[in-house]
């Protein structure tokens, strides 16, 4: 497991094998965030938010609530969860 040394002045040099896998080029910014149970996470944060864009966005798929509703009740029952297709979406 790579490990690091906080200098005095508070910094640390990230392993390379980290720095390969996230991609980290000098000048990169990193996030750190706090995990439930007290300890961080580190993120590289070197993409530009307009390289999200469309990764979402799917043409052609746009289903309505009646297909989503019908999908679930049948991956419900394929499950054996005991639900049946007159339970899922009933008032």
């Amino acid at each position: 497991m790579p490990t690091a040394t906080v200098t005095s002045k508070g910094q640390i040099t990230i392993p390379i094998e980290i720095r390969n896998e996230l991609g980290l080029k000098p000048g990169d910014r990193v996030v750190f965030f706090k995990n439930f149970f007290g300890g961080y996470s580190l993120t590289a944060k070197n993409r530009s938010i307009q390289e999200l864009c469309g990764i979402l966005h799917r043409p052609g798929q746009h289903v309505t609530i009646e297909e989503m509703n019908d999908a679930i009740a049948e991956g419900a029952i394929e499950s054996g969860l005991g639900i049946h297709r007159e339970e899922v979406g009933a008032d």
